[in-house]
């Protein structure tokens, strides 16, 4: 396995420093792009509902990811709790916006990725973790030191701020990473991210720039690079072709995406008609197209199911939190 890229950070102590300044800007909060500016360390909340202390829904060894992330032993994977973004369909709405989870300490989360890494999990795979952030680097400061050092995967939903993605560098093995929207209005309406677009588009830009297209070993396990993933959406609100095509034009036709057909209306997406139902075959066969006509060479696409409800979807979530 490549040395996780973190440990010389780690060694030097300069994932210590940044540790201390993810810390530090906790008292006039500005991890994500909203810049919402409130003291979390005297016990505000953000936007995302986080406050001062590390909240974390579940951690497991994560079988369901993309082939070259969960490998054959699976992925050690952390849900954090909370969220930068408010989905309206969102299927993981328990723990990012009711707060599901249970507070931990740095040293609870650092005995988190001990105990995946003795379960031989190829890597420690952070969910919508960004409101955590300072929480991340200090966890895998101390795992460091105990002698636990896994690839480090940031899997976002791509709404990343330059601050954030500046402590980043150096720390992130592998991106996976969400391209939601080619349309602001969209996503303003359904996850209150008026930004979304340019924020999430220069997000992968520099995502690329730090760890470039994915790089596997012997055994087809990322070691490191950038994944994207794109999620269809009924009647084309995801904005499927122009989100491919900017992969291609900006990224490269070389970039790894995972185009996924999960969806269901699930949280609040029945309050929303043009949601309120499952993509067709037609309109997830129309996708699967786009990958071609856009040049994209590499990638998953995700075996299409008539059946997937939003009750048994729901009750799936219940057991197992979706990544993606």
């Amino acid at each position: 396995m490549q040395v996780p890229t973190f440990v010389s950070m780690a060694e030097t102590g300069e994932l210590d420093r940044r540790a201390a300044v993810a810390r530090e800007s906790l008292a006039a909060c500005r991890l994500c792009p909203r810049e919402c500016g409130v003291d979390r360390l005297s016990g505000e909340l953000g936007y995302c509902g986080a406050g001062p202390e590390a909240r974390v829904y579940r951690h497991m060894a994560h079988p369901g990811e993309e082939p070259p992330i969960s490998g054959t032993r699976g992925s050690g994977t952390l849900f954090w709790s909370h969220c930068t973004m408010s989905c309206c369909f969102c299927q993981n709405y328990r723990m990012s916006q009711r707060g599901d989870g249970t507070d931990r300490t740095i040293d609870e989360l650092a005995g988190m990725i001990a105990r995946l890494a003795d379960e031989g999990c190829h890597n420690v795979n952070h969910v919508s973790p960004t409101q955590f952030l300072p929480h991340v680097l200090e966890s895998l400061a101390l795992a460091w030191r105990r002698g636990y050092a896994l690839p480090v995967v940031w899997n976002t939903s791509g709404y990343e701020s330059p601050f954030a993605l500046e402590l980043l560098e150096g720390v992130v093995d592998v991106y996976l990473s969400d391209i939601r929207y080619s349309s602001d209005e969209a996503a303003r309406a359904y996850s209150d991210a008026p930004d979304y677009v340019p924020v999430s588009r220069s997000a992968l830009r520099e995502m690329h720039r730090q760890v470039g297209d994915l790089v596997t070993d012997e055994e087809s396990v990322a070691q490191r690079g950038l994944i994207v993933r794109h999620l269809v959406l009924p009647n084309g609100h995801a904005g499927t072709d122009e989100a491919l095509r900017f992969v291609a034009r900006e990224l490269g036709a070389g970039t790894y995406v995972s185009l996924m057909a999960q969806y269901y209306p699930a949280c609040r997406a029945m309050e929303f008609p043009e949601l309120a139902r499952r993509i067709t075959l037609r309109e997830w066969t129309k996708a699967v197209r786009v990958i071609e006509s856009a040049g994209l060479e590499n990638g998953w696409v995700q075996e299409y199911q008539e059946d997937v409800s939003p009750i048994a979807g729901t009750e799936i979530d219940a057991d197992r939190p979706r990544s993606g």
